[in-house]
C-alpha cells in the first residue's frame, strides 16, 4: 500500500504522519447527494480510515448527472443511496471502513451517527437537518463543515464548536424557504468547487492545523466568475441558544421532530412514523398484491403505483410518497396502504 498515497504524502502538510493520521480519522457524512457521494469518494480515496455515511433516499436517473458514485445500474435496481456508494467505495478502496445507514438524520438517532466521530460532513438540502448538525456538534463538540450548492452558485463554512459562529448565530432561524436543485437546477463544476473546499479544510482540521483554515464564509458562482469571503467572526452570539454559555439546542428538542414533510422542490412527501419501527417488507408485499399490480420489492424497499402517486416503503418504516405536496391527501394515502396492514 505504500504506493497508493505516494503523491498525497509528498505534499508537505501531510506527508506519511499526516497520511497516518488520516488512518485513524472516522468522520461522519449526512446526506449522500452530489456533494456527499464526491465527498465520500475523495474521502476515500484519501485515507481516512472510517467514513459512515447517511442518506434517507434512493437513486434516480436525474441524479447520474452530478452524483458521481451511481451508475444505471443502481437506478434499474432501486438501490438506496448509501448502499450504492457502499459498494463502489469499497471497490475504489478495500481498507477503508464504510458505515452505511438507509435513514433520515433525526432527533432519534443523530446521537448513533456521531458516536466517535472526529468531523461532520453537511451534504444535506434542507435546513432542518443543517440545524440538527449544527445542535448536536455543538454539544457533543464535534466541528462540521456546511455546504450547499444550487445552480451555479455554491457556499461552506467550517464551524469549530466554542470558537467559531455557529450556523444559528450566522442565520438565526431557519429560512423559511431556499431553492433548491430540484426548483432551479445544478451544474456539476459547481457541486465540485464546494467539495473541494469542503475536504481542503478537512484535512486542515483532521491534521491538528486549524490555524489554517479560512475562517470565513466563503462564496462563489462559477458561471459570473464571482467569488466572496466574509469575516463572519463577530457574529458570534452570546445568547445563541445553540452554542451560547446556556445553549438549550432547540434542534434536539423532541417536539420538533417533523412527522410528514414534503420534499422541498419534488413534489413529494415523506412519511415517518412516530416511533422507530422496522417494516416486514415481504409481508407487506402479499397483503398488497391483493389489490395492486406492477409491486417491486429488493432487500432495502418496496415500491408500487396507486393511480398517479408511487409509493416507497423503506425497512424503517418511511414512505414517500411520489407526485403529491399535500400532506393531508398523503396521509390519507398512507392510512389507506400501509397503517393499515402494519
Amino acid at each position: 500500500m505504500t504506493e497508493r498515497y505516494s503523491r498525497q504524502e509528498m505534499f508537505g502538510p501531510i506527508g506519511t504522519h499526516g497520511q497516518a493520521i488520516l488512518k485513524k480519522k472516522h468522520v461522519l457524512i449526512i446526506g449522500m447527494g452530489a456533494l456527499g457521494s464526491s465527498l465520500s469518494e475523495m474521502l476515500t480515496r484519501s485515507g481516512v480510515g472510517t467514513i459512515t455515511i447517511v442518506d434517507r433516499d434512493y437513486v434516480e436517473l436525474s441524479n447520474l448527472q452530478r452524483q458521481t458514485l451511481y451508475t444505471e445500474q443502481d437506478v434499474a435496481e432501486t438501490l438506496p443511496k448509501v448502499i450504492a456508494a457502499k459498494k463502489r467505495l469499497e471497490q475504489i478502496h478495500s481498507e477503508v471502513m464504510i458505515h452505511a445507514h438507509v435513514s433520515d438524520a433525526t432527533v432519534d438517532n443523530i446521537f448513533s451517527f456521531v458516536e466517535q466521530v472526529d468531523l461532520i460532513f453537511d451534504a444535506t438540502d434542507n435546513f432542518e437537518t443543517r440545524f440538527l448538525i449544527n445542535d448536536v456538534s455543538q454539544k457533543k463538540q464535534i466541528p462540521w463543515i456546511y455546504g450547499a450548492c444550487v445552480g451555479s452558485y455554491g457556499v461552506t463554512y467550517s464551524i469549530l464548536p466554542r470558537i467559531t459562529p455557529c450556523l444559528r448565530c450566522l442565520l438565526g432561524d431557519e429560512p423559511i424557504s431556499s431553492e433548491t436543485c430540484d426548483t432551479a437546477g445544478i451544474i456539476v463544476p459547481a457541486v465540485q468547487r464546494v467539495v473541494a473546499e469542503q475536504v481542503t479544510e478537512a484535512f486542515k482540521i483532521l491534521l491538528g492545523q486549524t490555524e489554517h483554515l479560512r475562517q470565513k464564509l466563503y462564496s462563489f458562482d462559477v458561471w459570473k466568475h464571482e467569488a466572496s469571503a466574509v469575516p463572519v467572526g463577530h457574529l458570534k452570539r452570546k445568547d445563541c441558544p445553540s452554542c451560547g454559555p446556556d445553549a438549550t439546542y432547540p434542534a434536539l428538542q423532541k417536539d420538533n421532530k417533523a412527522k410528514i414533510t414534503v420534499l422541498c422542490g419534488r413534489d413529494t412527501v415523506q412519511i415517518r412514523p412516530i416511533n422507530h419501527q422496522v417494516f416486514n417488507l415481504t409481508r407487506l408485499q402479499q397483503l398488497l398484491q391483493r389489490e395492486i399490480e406492477h409491486l417491486y420489492l429488493n432487500d432495502y424497499l418496496l415500491t408500487f403505483k396507486v393511480y398517479q402517486y408511487r409509493f416507497v416503503v423503506f425497512r424503517d418504516g418511511r414512505v414517500l410518497i411520489h407526485g403529491i405536496h399535500d400532506t393531508k391527501v398523503a396521509n390519507n394515502l398512507y392510512q389507506k396502504y400501509i397503517a393499515i396492514y402494519k
